[in-house]
């Protein structure tokens, strides 16, 4: 049987004849890998363009429509080494690349002219109180209005298409007074360099600009921050299925176009696509993705198997149940979207933060404007005081306060092995007063361990570890692992669900399941010792050993929640896994509060029961089950080792065997959010003291602008204390 790709459902139109695939490719990890893709596939007749992007593994393609077969790059790609998957980009993924790549293009324009337009201010500055004469003073704000006023109109249009929105619609928002600001100033500058004024503020227009740019591209930055562990999840997700479309021929094809009653055919290595029934083969499966447990299960005809089941040794034909948009894969990330949306009060309480502040700026203004009138003033003098107010209350110093903290603290996590995947994780990290950590995984280590090496002579574990290279199972690995095998040994066979064999300087070898290895008395004794042992047996002619393989929890775990606890938070286990396992766990680490064999749903039922309470909770988990859970907690963290989801799910990925990073990132936060409130209060003292001065008439508004950046300076530098290595 030959399975063909169904690649249909993935080309777009390109446009002139040309046709686009996106494929995720697995294994790219340096330029070189880049560079080798790129080169080998741009020598394919028709092929316009191969580009990779090795921050998130895409490849994309582009070629003349009908000319080549895209199953021709998957093919060519595994030639080189590459796996690859057909891949539909995340249109809002996109659009907040672009707005990112935007926003820093306009920050670099109007940084690059504020730099040149203050080295033009300095003489006139300096020229007003010498002997400057006025054409020279002309001449030098003509030659600014020609550099600030096309460099503002690309830079400031973020701020003028958020503020025509907002009128369009009969309201106002933050950049509605910050829009007037500039256009205010830049028109009172031109007036003035006609008038041939000593002052014009082109250049304080333009330190606005940057300022406010710059605090929005670092916020926009938090919120995007590359989850690039969660990039394939085209993979994750198994977003092609094989068909049998006749009792002997298979295709494969989208998961979407799969139905209720269609067979599929399921390979060692390969994800399910569907929920379903096995209707022929056995296999072991690891469905750790659901369950949350990391020990292989066997599926034989009637077994169920779900969508994201992973198959480790024989063919499976399944009987598909349910298919794209009804699996419980599905079900997991629709619980996912709901635990997501919950968070929104975040956005709801800048969109009432930003309804206050617009019209108080704007009738501020106005009003100190009408005052200056009625006092005698000219319009002119009456117009330059309302702008200087207008830019001296530009929020910068408060729009600075929380992404500049989060920016140096996200720095210092960095450097102790935490990576932010959210733009306000590190203010609900530091508000948690509770800690719920997964079992399998999160407490203890991905890999299994072998617990009684010592017991076992140590040519035997060499040997066994060489003829453990010979099988796929997980426990067979850790025996190889644990002995450092690098050779296999020759003529090795496998027997699906039992073990390995051969022979060994002409003696049988074994290595497998007690009873395949005739050492079911061994297993046993060994159980009685370690009940939650997976036992894997060794004979070699009538030598008989077992090998006990378990979970091994991480070496600081202990420490980790005995630290947690000083510092005032409650700790629990919440697991899938079996009650022994995650009573034993609970003993060695001293956790009195744990619960096992608990579902998806019902993770979230305690978190949610946890915040009527209350409590604010952080959640450390792994596996696809903890998904929702992660999203519906408080704050949440995954190892590095999680399943592609958790990772773009949590607000904090951290890496290392270690679980020290968990503590380090509630120390770090706690100290970052007392400095984002100190900045907070910074930027309120600022503008209660220098509101009154632009009122009084006391500023101009390059005096304002340059308040204005002196009060974002001290916010600034204030924010840098959260990298001193005392918060760690």
């Amino acid at each position: 049987m030959q399975a063909d790709i169904d690649f249909s459902h993935y080309l777009k139109s390109a446009g002139t004849g040309l046709v686009h695939l996106n494929l995720a490719v697995e294994g790219i990890n340096c330029a070189g890998c880049m560079a080798k893709i790129e080169r080998n596939l741009s020598t394919i007749p028709d092929v316009t363009s191969a580009r990779v992007n090795l921050t998130d593994s895409r490849l994309a393609l582009e070629w003349k429509a009908g000319a080549v077969d895209p199953a021709l790059f998957v093919s060519r790609l595994a030639e080189l080494g590459y796996k690859a998957y057909p891949f539909e980009r995340n249109d809002a993924e996109t659009l907040e690349a672009q707005r990112a790549q935007g926003l820093l293009r306009r920050l670099g324009v109007a940084a690059f002219a504020a730099m040149n337009v203050m080295m033009l201010s300095v003489p006139v500055w300096s020229g007003n109180v010498s002997d400057m004469l006025p054409e020279q003073r002309d001449f030098f704000h003509w030659l600014s209005a020609l550099i600030v006023l096309p460099a503002a109109a690309y830079s400031a249009q973020p701020f003028f298409s958020s503020a025509l929105s907002a009128l369009r619609t009969r309201g106002v928002n933050m950049d509605v007074p910050i829009s007037i600001g500039i256009v205010l100033a830049l028109a009172i500058s031109v007036i003035e360099t006609i008038n041939h004024a000593e002052h014009a503020y082109f250049d304080a227009a333009i330190m606005l600009i940057a300022f406010l740019l710059a605090g929005r591209y670092l916020d926009q930055n938090m919120r995007r921050r590359t989850r690039a562990f969660a990039g394939n999840l085209a993979a994750l997700k198994a977003e092609t299925a094989t068909k049998f479309i006749s009792p002997t021929e298979i295709r494969t094809v989208p998961a979407a176009a799969i139905r209720p009653g269609d067979i599929v055919l399921l390979r060692p290595g390969e994800r399910c696509a569907v929920d379903g029934n096995v209707i022929e083969g056995r296999s072991e499966v690891d469905q750790s993705l659901i369950t949350g447990e990391t020990l292989p299960a066997m599926a034989a005809p009637g077994s169920a198997v779900f969508a994201g089941t992973l198959i480790r040794s024989g063919t499976l034909r399944v009987r598909a149940s349910a298919a794209s948009g009804g699996t419980l894969l599905d079900e997991i990330s629709q619980l996912l979207d709901r635990a997501l949306q919950a968070r929104s009060r975040y956005l709801r309480l800048a969109e009432r933060a930003s309804r206050l502040y617009a019209p108080v700026v704007h009738a501020t203004a106005l009003l100190t404007m009408l005052g200056w009138l009625a006092y005698g003033a000219s319009f002119h003098e009456s117009i330059v005081t309302a702008i200087a107010v207008l830019i001296i209350t530009c929020p910068c110093a408060l729009g600075l306060a929380i992404p500049a903290v989060q920016t140096v603290a996200s720095g210092a996590l960095f450097g102790c092995g935490v990576l932010l995947n959210a733009g306000d994780a590190i203010e609900r990290i530091a508000e948690i007063d509770r800690v719920i950590f997964d079992k399998t995984g999160t407490l203890t280590l991905p890999e299994l361990d072998v617990a009684n090496l010592a017991d076992i002579p140590d040519e035997v574990v060499k040997l066994a570890g060489r003829l453990a290279l010979s099988s796929r199972h997980p426990v067979a690995a850790a025996v190889a692992r644990k002995a450092g095998a690098a050779a296999p040994l020759p003529d090795i066979q496998e027997e699906p669900g039992q073990g390995v064999h051969g022979f060994y300087e002409g003696r049988p070898i074994r290595l497998g399941r007690p009873s395949f290895c005739g050492a079911d008395d061994l297993a046993n004794e060994l159980l009685c010792r370690d009940p939650e042992a997976s036992v894997v047996a060794f004979r070699s002619g009538e030598c008989r050993y077992a090998f006990a393989v378990r979970q091994r929890l991480r070496p600081d775990a202990a420490d980790v929640v005995a630290a947690l606890t000083r510092i005032g938070l409650a700790v629990e286990i919440v697991s899938g896994d079996r009650e022994p396992a995650v009573r034993l766990a609970a003993q060695m680490l001293g956790v009195h509060e744990w619960r096992a064999g608990v579902s998806p749903v019902d993770k979230i039922t305690r978190i949610e029961e946890l915040a009527r309470q209350g409590c604010k909770v952080l959640m450390v988990g792994d596996g696809l089950n903890d998904a929702p859970a992660l999203a519906a907690a408080h704050a949440s963290m995954s190892p590095v080792t999680a399943t592609h989801m958790s990772q773009a799910v949590a607000d904090a990925v951290f890496l290392g065997e270690r679980l020290a990073p968990v503590l380090t990132a509630v120390k770090v936060s706690r100290k970052a959010l007392r400095l984002m409130r100190q900045n907070l209060w910074l930027a309120v003292v600022y503008n209660v003291l220098a509101v009154p001065i632009a009122i009084a008439g006391l500023v101009t508004p390059l005096i304002a602008a340059a308040a204005m950046s002196g009060s974002s300076v001290i916010v600034m530098l204030n924010a840098l204390r959260a990298r001193a290595r005392e918060a760690v």
